[in-house]
């Protein structure tokens, strides 16, 4: 870089990470150049509500999260519809597919992750089309699609029970389409739940109207619908793949940055290969371990931001929250339940539908995982957050006490919402919750803050709070 010019700053990708970044250099006074290049044709929208617009309880327009508008008015150049073909480090330049060459100082790699179909005969058709039943849900193309054929009294299977699955299962069961789950593992959310979670799980779906196949894997495609390894026929007008993701890596693999199943970063984000290029979100692998879920990656961007700000930062990993928004099913992973040691208390009513998993060490909450009842996610949540040690008889009282109807009392720089950084007086000062979420963007992330949020606003005091 030229001394006295203006750093130049590319990000590749449009996501929810890429836009966090631009959000977080904007408040910092960041006083480079940025451009965006973002390969989808619209504005950078919430990936994580596109199963609501499935279901019909959001517009479209309802997930954007910036404008065109916005990052103009910042002096950000975003351009949509622009695909990356081909990083050249010598150069310090990008190429784009069509032909134009834009040079960088610092590139940013936000290039999320790609579907992968899963080993099913019949799939995919002799000139590489999907079989027209068959609709993979990951953009809000794909959702636009699916949207356009469904229709009530239609059979539908979902191949995947993970997050994604489960959100699109209840949205086409709202929609009045008779819908299946799929699901190879032994259970429901085998990558964050417990077998006794995971059976309460699919057991709360069953009586939604949602059926499940566990330790089940589709192997062919049928006249009637879909096989499945045990030989038993799922007839179905509709197939979604929701099954089966990987970091994409390729433009990296080309730059000839090490990969392993992700970019591999330090803790600063930058390639262990080149520092002037970094990596966030889900492409990034960060001490052997890659993220699918946007908290870690709104942390990541954060840090990141304060990087290339001249701030000392460092990324540790140590944040993970996962959140299933559905009707009528509610699930919430923080950290790693199933991985991390510590001392397990657990709680499961079947008949309620309801489990809850803490898992303590030192007295911290490391882990937690909660499926039915959230009362008290809120609570648990900020204790994780904050690493508060807690009294011997806490963590039972945490499962199984009552939850208080008092409002909630923080001080004003008490972080409420950790993956939007939003404080306790950010949120008071706010009118209502609709504009806490659009100025303060508080849950919109992982939404475990959700009741907290309201109770601080004065709204809907009948959403119990620990």
């Amino acid at each position: 870089m030229i001394e006295g010019t203006r750093e130049r700053l590319v990000v590749v990708g449009g996501g929810m990470a890429a836009v966090r970044l631009v959000e977080e250099l904007c408040s910092r006074g960041y006083d480079g150049a940025v451009t965006v290049l973002a390969d989808e044709d619209h504005a950078p929208y919430n990936r994580i509500l596109l199963s609501a617009v499935l279901e019909g309880t959001h517009g479209p327009d309802a997930l954007t999260l910036r404008s065109a508008a916005w990052f103009a008015d910042r002096g950000v150049d975003l351009r949509l519809g622009a695909r990356v073909l081909e990083v050249d480090r010598d150069a310090g330049e990008v190429m784009l597919v069509d032909g134009e060459r834009l040079g960088y100082d610092r590139l940013v790699l936000a290039t999320g992750s790609i579907p992968t179909l899963p080993p099913i005969r019949g799939l995919v058709r002799r000139d590489g089309s999907l079989h027209p039943k068959v609709h993979a849900f990951r953009s809000l193309a794909d959702c636009r699609r699916l949207d356009d054929v469904v229709a009530p009294g239609q059979r539908a299977v979902v191949v995947g029970g993970g997050l994604l699955g489960l959100q699109v299962a209840r949205a086409l069961t709202v929609r009045g389409v008779e819908t299946e789950v799929v699901e190879g593992a032994p259970h429901l959310l085998a990558s964050q739940l417990g077998a006794a979670g995971g059976r309460v799980l699919a057991r709360d779906l069953r009586r939604l109207g949602t059926e499940v196949y566990t330790g089940s894997r589709a192997v062919a495609m049928t006249e009637e619908g879909l096989r499945l390894d045990t030989g038993y026929e799922l007839g179905a007008d509709l197939v979604v793949l929701t099954a089966g993701g990987r970091p994409s890596t390729a433009l990296a693999r080309r730059a000839g940055l090490m990969v392993r199943r992700g970019i591999v970063v330090d803790s600063t984000l930058a390639s262990v290969t080149d520092d002037r290029i970094h990596a966030i979100g889900d492409c990034a692998e960060h001490r052997n371990r890659t993220t699918g879920f946007v908290p870690p990656a709104w942390e990541q961007a954060g840090v990141l931001a304060a990087v290339l700000c001249g701030e000392d930062a460092a990324y540790d990993g140590s944040r993970s929250v996962a959140r299933l928004r559905a009707t009528g099913l509610d699930v919430a992973v923080l950290g790693d339940p199933e991985h991390a040691q510590g001392e397990v208390v657990e709680m499961t009513n079947p008949i309620a539908g309801s489990h809850r998993t803490l898992v303590v060490h030192g007295g911290r909450i490391v882990a937690a995982a909660l499926v039915g009842d959230l009362s008290r996610v809120g609570l648990i949540t900020q204790l994780y957050d904050r690493g508060t040690v807690l009294g011997p008889d806490e963590p039972g009282q945490l499962l199984l006490g009552e939850p208080a109807s008092a409002p909630v009392s923080l001080p004003d720089d008490a972080e409420v919402c950790a993956c939007a950084g939003v404080s306790a007086g950010a949120i008071r000062a706010c009118s209502s919750y609709a504009a806490c979420r659009e100025t303060t963007r508080a849950t919109t992330g992982c939404g475990g803050c959700e009741p907290v949020v309201r109770r601080l606003l004065g709204e809907d005091l009948a959403v119990p709070v620990g």
